[in-house]
């Protein structure tokens, strides 16, 4: 509906034409919107003309942007700290890997060495 209020004013009939919905469902729908403070009703003759309210999305913007902003924050924060602890995570398995082949060079020594004495 607001789309089609975009393009200019529509009667209640007219933004009803492409729902498969009754006039007084689509009626409370412009209520809504109204209320919200999306768009203006006036009352002309029996022709109930709605338009877009020409601050209206701006304040809802301007709403979203403040989210925007914290969402795309929160996410940084987000990004650096999981960058950290992956690049932890490769660290310790190297440290990991480095004293398993270690303690395996060891093992394989001592067994030399066992073999050594048999002979």
């Amino acid at each position: 509906m607001l789309a089609q209020l975009k393009l200019g004013e529509s009667s209640v009939s007219d933004l009803a034409k492409p729902y498969n919905m009754s006039l007084p469902a689509v009626t409370k729908h412009i209520k809504v919107l109204e209320k919200a403070g999306l768009i203006t009703k006036t009352k002309e003759a029996q022709w109930r003309p709605c338009k877009l309210k020409e601050d209206g999305l701006k304040e809802v913007s301007d709403w979203m942007e403040e989210y925007r902003v914290y969402w795309e924050a929160s996410f940084d924060r987000l990004e650096v700290y999981l960058k950290s602890v992956t690049a932890d995570k490769g660290s310790e398995t190297e440290r990991e890997n480095k004293k398993s082949k270690k303690e395996s060079s060891e093992k394989q020594w001592k067994k030399g060495r066992k073999n050594d004495r048999k002979k």
